[in-house]
């Protein structure tokens, strides 16, 4: 008899109705899977009768469990299976896999949030279906005006669309999580760099994310109040009034769209100082020489 270990965040589902759920919700196109903390195999089993699958178990005891219990499908290129840890694997070159794949997990609670956040940004990654504690599932599947919109949500929005499935019963996992569950799904849509991309490259990108963290620094703050604290509040003003925003709107109050606008709009601002700026310091260095 396994017993869950407390440190790695394990919580064993095996009700057949759930998982027989979870494999339904999978887009009928997707013909790779990775799967992170497969357990005991019960979600890998179901996984293999349909995909091509890529496990990542940290575990070695269950590593091994699950090296016996597929042999055959290791054998004959079905599973994938290694024992390390997928955030440690997502920064190595080549990521989780060398092919396009999709996301179907039980994800530990203490890691899901950065799991779920490099999901989103790995390319290869064309969407996912995870279980997580509800309170995040919430955060990253809210609306515009929802009282869990989040940057969180704004990032799994951004490329497609995040909904929450169903809430998962902490009964039917051994042990019992002391938190309800739930299963969401993101089916990416767009791409994020690139010609047809919403950022044209890495900098932009990790520039909208910082914008994002200042945004929802204090939630109960008006947004303006913010973003204050990082951009000038009379251009931020300018900015509010074009696009027709009020000026006591909380960060969970503006939509997807208008971040991006307001992101955009502080960018171009940005652009026009650095040109102002070089296009004086020769001046400045010119009139020193002089003197």
């Amino acid at each position: 008899m396994i017993k869950a270990k407390k440190h790695f965040g394990q919580n064993f589902l095996q009700d057949k109705a759930t998982l027989d759920k979870i494999i339904q919700a999978i887009p009928k196109d997707v013909a790779n899977v990775v799967e992170i903390g497969p357990g005991l195999g019960d979600l890998t089993f179901r996984l293999l009768q349909i995909y091509k699958t890529t496990c990542f178990e940290i575990d070695c005891e269950l590593f091994q469990i699950l090296k016996a219990k597929f042999a055959n499908e290791i054998q004959n290129g079905q599973l994938k299976l290694f024992c390390k840890d997928a955030l440690e694997q997502w920064q190595e070159e080549g990521g989780l896999s060398s092919e396009n794949y999709f996301l179907v997990a039980n994800l530990p609670y203490y890691v899901a949030t950065k799991m779920i956040l490099n999901a989103i940004d790995d390319e290869k990654c064309l969407g996912l279906i995870v279980m997580i504690q509800k309170e995040v599932a919430l955060k990253f599947s809210a609306k515009s005006k929802d009282k869990e919109f989040s940057s969180l949500s704004i990032l799994a929005s951004l490329q497609g669309r995040c909904q929450l499935l169903f809430d998962v019963d902490a009964k039917l996992f051994n042990p019992p999580p002391k938190v309800i569950s739930s299963v969401i799904k993101l089916q990416k849509t767009k791409k994020i760099f690139g010609k047809d991309g919403i950022f044209k490259d890495v900098k932009q990108y990790e520039a909208f994310k910082a914008f994002l963290r200042a945004a929802f620094v204090s939630p109960r703050k008006t947004l303006l109040k913010n973003l204050s604290t990082n951009f000038e509040k009379k251009a931020l003003e300018e900015i509010f009034e074009d696009l027709g925003l009020a000026q006591n709107l909380r960060p969970h109050e503006l939509d997807v769209d208008s971040y991006l606008k307001v992101f955009e709009r502080l960018k171009e601002d940005n652009e026009r100082q650095k040109r102002r700026e070089s296009c004086n310091q020769p001046k400045q260095k010119q009139q020193k020489t002089k003197i």
